[in-house]
């Protein structure tokens, strides 16, 4: 059974004691769809094709556990409650491999079943149907990725994910934006530039997704004009007069490597950075550019300018870093 797989770790095990203490979401109704109407859900959120005959099989193997639908009952309900309410809703976490295909793809079924209740919610915001069905779609990069990463099906980051269906997250056009608030580092580096924000109030992430093209700055420009326009006609109660990145792309080394006119470098220049960390995050352009954070660095190839800039640094005894930095709107 699924639940047995998952109390052998001792993480999961605390999160599952905190599904089973966890309120139930009122009104919440944990629906799968049936076999016809989950390949349209599928299609809808960009799944690729060669996951979706395993996933349309194994929803049968779901409806005969029964520890595994109590499971996606909790998951979804608490998903969905307080639809939209920045980091209130509850955090996915990723099944081991050991948990065997249903593991890996359980936390699909459960983005599944929890689509019509974000769809409802983008609705009541006046969120366009085209906004809500791209930001969604993103979840096929998540298992392309993981197909990359482990060549099995399955869905990595589900807790990254969980933020598109909590309505927390929206993409508009080439970048993402997170509904977040200022953490106490911004906010001590926001009032030193002279800007009345403080820990806790209303901030907008910026995240790069993968497999969406290059990062030029006409692309970037009409995204960051389109969610001017966007926040402030859609959560007109949540002021936001600054955005943030927190991304290895901001680390000031790039520069050393990259020429003054690409898109990366012209995409630190839109940000202040705020502060830096001494802490060395080399498994992030690994990740990133790699596909795969665990690549020994000696196998990393060299085709391009950006992945030969991460290998020769990094075999050269350099470290890469996650920066920080923002901009006012």
């Amino acid at each position: 059974m699924l639940l047995d797989a998952l109390r052998a770790d001792e993480k999961l095990a605390d999160w599952l004691k905190s599904l089973e203490e966890g309120e139930d979401a009122p009104g919440m109704e944990a629906r799968l769809p049936d076999a016809d109407d989950l390949l349209d859900v599928l299609v809808d959120l960009a799944v690729p094709y060669e996951d979706i005959n395993d996933l349309i099989a194994l929803r049968r193997a779901l409806a005969d556990d029964e520890s595994a639908t109590w499971l996606l009952g909790r998951c979804v309900g608490g998903l969905v409650r307080d639809m939209g309410k920045i980091g209130k809703g509850l955090r996915l976490l990723p099944l081991p491999l050991e948990s065997g295909p249903l593991g890996r793809y359980f936390h699909v079924y459960v983005f599944a079943a929890a689509l019509p209740y974000v769809r409802a919610y983008h609705r009541r915001r006046g969120i366009a149907d085209d906004i809500s069905r791209r930001t969604l779609a993103d979840l096929g990069r998540g298992l392309v990725l993981h197909r990359r990463r482990y060549g099995v099906g399955g869905l990595v980051a589900p807790t990254w994910f969980s933020l598109h269906f909590h309505g927390e997250l929206l993409q508009l056009g080439r970048l993402q934006y997170q509904r977040s608030r200022v953490s106490g580092r911004e906010g001590v580096a926001l009032a030193a530039a002279g800007l009345e924000l403080r820990p806790g109030d209303p901030c907008l992430d910026l995240h790069i997704p993968d497999y969406a093209g290059p990062l030029t700055p006409e692309a970037c420009d009409r995204s960051l004009a389109l969610a001017r326009d966007f926040f402030a006609r859609h959560f007109p109660e949540e002021r936001y007069t600054a955005g943030c990145c927190h991304s290895w792309l901001l680390d000031p080394q790039l520069k050393r490597y990259l020429p003054a006119g690409s898109n990366i470098v012209r995409f630190q220049e839109r940000f202040r950075i705020a502060c830096g960390t001494s802490e060395p995050a080399d498994e992030l352009p690994i990740r990133f550019v790699f596909g795969d954070p665990d690549l020994p660095v000696e196998t990393l190839p060299r085709r391009t300018s950006l992945e030969r800039t991460v290998v020769d640094h990094l075999r050269t005894g350099g470290h890469w870093y996650s920066g920080h930095g923002w901009f006012t709107w």
